[in-house]
């Protein structure tokens, strides 16, 4: 006979795109233990004297642990997390007793094992509102949380943010908050290696804004910025979450699209070009956003590195700027 859960679903954030956009420019996923969030986890442990300390990173649709004491998966869906729930607000998430809780009193993590009953999450932040996973607690007994314990969470949980952003420095680009040169290229070769073990083509397109000086000159460095985070805004909306995206540097961006023909490459042109002129139209400018793209595609067992086959898209975009 199968068992039927009525348990409720972590909600899912206004900001999905761009917040597991930036989770995985971190390249920290399925990546090897690390002593730095290890440490951490087993000091948790011990202190709060609980069955297991996770530092759960919320991906698509899973939760994976990028460390983990007292627990053997790995991973779990993302569904039936707690951790989902918590990165929905900021600060601690605290489930005293989750067999009295209406949303967690039937979920399969709480009548079978691991039998959560307590869970304490400090949610871990990129930057506000950019929720990324959680540092949490998680015992088979009901307790509560003074605000002494409280604030020792807290305190565990940004030694873990900092840790995070130690990486987030390198490959992130801190003005978009979309890859950085560094960080795309190293997302790259990672889909380069996928492309090619799938036999899937890939297509690399290179933008880049036009009269960005002009813009930068006549209404100030502040619009500049506003023009480049709005740009790098409506990448993340356009392009698939499976799609590299990044900023190289200045005015210029990057993306990789991998499997996908001539004609999906095209309807995410279409998308890109409908919502500049949409954001065009509503942002009461004295301005226009205005760009320039060059798109060149691969086989999947071309033997070009990441950084030639944008050189040959920036080749493709000088082209097309030449024609306006």
């Amino acid at each position: 006979m199968t068992s039927k859960f009525y348990f409720i679903k972590p909600a899912i954030p206004s900001n999905e795109a761009e917040r597991l956009h930036a989770l995985r420019t971190l390249n920290i996923l399925d990546t090897s233990h690390e002593e730095r969030f290890d440490r951490v986890t087993r000091m948790a442990k011990r202190m709060f004297n609980v069955s297991i300390s996770l530092v759960s990173l919320i991906d698509e649709d899973r939760q994976w642990f990028k460390s983990k004491q007292g627990l053997e998966a790995s991973e779990t869906p993302r569904d039936i997390s707690f951790c989902g729930h918590a990165i929905n607000q900021d600060g601690l998430f605290i489930i005293p007793n989750a067999v009295e809780d209406e949303r967690f009193h039937d979920n399969p993590l709480v009548t079978d094992a691991p039998h959560i009953r307590f869970y304490a999450g400090y949610t871990l932040k990129i930057r506000t509102g950019l929720n990324i996973g959680t540092l949490c607690l998680i015992d088979q007994k009901p307790r509560e949380m003074d605000s002494e314990d409280q604030q020792l969470l807290e305190d565990l949980g940004a030694m873990i943010e900092q840790e995070i952003k130690s990486i987030q420095l390198a490959t992130l680009d801190e003005l978009t908050l979309i890859s950085n040169r560094r960080g795309f290229l190293s997302l790259a070769d990672h889909s380069i290696k996928m492309c090619r073990r799938k036999q899937m083509s890939m297509s690399f397109l290179l933008i880049d804004l036009n009269k960005f000086k002009i813009i930068n000159d006549e209404f100030g460095h502040h619009e500049g910025d506003f023009v480049l985070s709005t740009f790098a805004k409506i990448m993340l909306d356009t392009f698939r979450n499976t799609d590299v995206i990044g900023r190289l540097g200045g005015d210029e961006f990057v993306a990789m699209i991998t499997d996908s023909d001539q004609q999906n490459t095209q309807d995410i042109l279409d998308r890109l070009a409908k919502a500049v002129a949409e954001t065009n139209s509503s942002m009461n400018k004295p301005y226009q956003i205005e760009y320039s793209v060059g798109i060149e595609r691969f086989d999947y067992d071309t033997e070009k590195s990441a950084e030639e086959m944008i050189k040959e898209a920036d080749t493709a975009m000088y082209k097309h700027k030449k024609k306006r």
